[in-house]
């Protein structure tokens, strides 16, 4: 693989990336979990971001024009991958479970799995609705 034939997309994604993860930073300033509380921010932003990855899909995917071939990784990878946060996910999970809070780990383990699922299932849906209904 030529990586400076990757240059462009590299750039995209970091720049799509710090732009993602200071949105994430900002949500967790705005609406901080106090210790041993449910993470109820991260619960949020991953949903949110999962809702959005499956607007975009479609849109990018499904619509009539052909997006710029940078537009998928500037947003998908980069704004939405650093907006999402798998590690905060994992930290928060652990944090619970360690304060021997198991009910409420499991809760949050299981009920951001579905959460997102869910949220990426029913945006894809919604959008592909709203396609089908502004082609006709």
């Amino acid at each position: 693989m030529d990586f400076r034939g990757e240059l462009p997309v590299v750039g995209v994604v970091a720049a799509g990336g710090a732009l993602g993860a200071a949105a994430r930073y900002g949500a967790s300033l705005a609406w901080p979990t106090p210790a041993g509380a449910f993470p109820w921010t991260t619960l949020a932003v991953n949903t949110a971001g999962c809702a959005a990855i499956g607007v975009l899909t479609v849109l990018l995917t499904e619509a009539a024009t052909a997006p710029h071939p940078l537009l998928r990784p500037f947003l998908g990878t980069g704004i939405l991958g650093g907006f999402t946060t798998f590690s905060a996910y994992a930290l928060e999970a652990q944090r619970l479970l360690g304060a021997g809070d198991a009910g409420r780990g499991v809760a949050y383990l299981a009920g951001t799995v579905v959460a997102a699922l869910g949220a990426v299932g029913a945006a894809t849906l919604a959008t592909r609705g709203a396609l089908a209904r502004g082609a006709r």
